[in-house]
């Protein structure tokens, strides 16, 4: 299967509306969670680490006790694709379903 191509400004900028948790800096596009508890935290990364291998995209990630840093760019094609992109709604959906089984 072949890579997609990276974005141009305009077309993250423009992919970005749809995300407004997330923000693109030093050549990715990154969103914090703050989750309620240090083990929602590590079930998030969990959850996000299984869609990333049904995908075959990885995220950076960054624990800091209940803040959990997500960082998506596509390596092997030098920049932000719509594989982050879709990533980063995937990610939204999981970060909204753990806080919405919390307040539950």
């Amino acid at each position: 299967m072949a890579r997609p191509t990276p974005l141009s400004t305009d077309e993250i900028t423009e992919g970005l509306r749809g995300l407004p948790a997330w923000a693109l800096a030093d050549g990715a596009i990154r969103r914090t969670v703050t989750a309620p508890s240090f083990l929602a935290g590590i079930e998030l990364v969990r959850r996000v680490a299984a869609v990333a291998e049904e995908m075959d995209h990885h995220p950076d990630i960054d624990i800091r006790w209940r803040r959990v840093t997500f960082a998506l760019s596509t390596h092997d094609a030098g920049g932000i694709t719509v594989l982050d992109l879709e990533q980063a709604r995937a990610i939204d959906g999981l970060a909204a379903a753990l806080t919405a089984s919390d307040d539950a």
